[in-house]
């Protein structure tokens, strides 16, 4: 099957009876019912290639949300947008990722993070070896992960810290120097469940 089918395929599937999803930061119990989550979306851009890999990005140090960090293109959602069209629009402005060129897959499973997100990941093909340009004020820099990589449970590291009185469960990958964690890595993690059981 062609990486395109399967990451259709494992999109259009709900959650089978084993599948545990990792839905945010906090226990659902956490939230109270008056909490108020920002809709932001980013997209997991796959390259189409034999050895597929994972565009990822590495924030900027004077960032006010998650300076230095390594995370997907993406942002919040404007008025009058939907998911895959503020992915790719946040992916253009980041990383020069023309919108033409990505083929759109389909929306994964969303993630709440602590800072008060509902992160809903974008899969999209593009094609290999892509020149990107990074937002300066945005982007230090911009690499490639096996996709392979990313997918092996292996690789995917149950951490805990705590953050604010409370232990704080979550998972990282690390690849190279590179430290992968958080709500990335958490979207990583779904999605490799959902190809593991489709």
């Amino acid at each position: 099957m062609m990486l395109k089918d399967r990451l259709a395929t494992a999109l259009a599937k709900g959650a089978g009876a084993h599948m545990i999803l990792l839905t945010g930061d906090q226990h659902d119990g956490d939230l109270a019912a008056t909490d108020t989550l920002l809709p932001a979306a980013v997209l997991i851009a796959v390259t189409d290639r034999a050895d597929p890999g994972v565009i990822l990005t590495q924030r900027t140090d004077t960032m006010s949300r998650h300076p230095g960090q390594i995370a997907f293109p993406g942002g919040r959602i404007d008025p009058g947008e939907d998911i895959v069209t503020a992915a790719l629009r946040e992916a253009e402005e980041e990383i020069a990722l023309p919108r033409s060129h990505v083929t759109v897959i389909g929306e994964a499973d969303s993630y709440r993070t602590v800072t008060g997100f509902q992160v809903t990941p974008v899969i999209g093909i593009i094609p290999p070896d892509l020149i990107f340009t990074p937002s300066e004020a945005e982007v230090a820099s911009v690499f490639e992960v096996p996709l392979a990589f990313l997918l092996d449970e292996a690789n995917h590291v149950e951490a805990t810290l705590e953050w604010q009185g409370h232990d704080r469960h979550y998972y990282e990958i690390m690849w190279n120097d590179r430290r992968i964690w958080g709500a990335t890595a958490a979207m990583i993690v779904n999605l490799a469940r959902r190809l593991r059981w489709s």
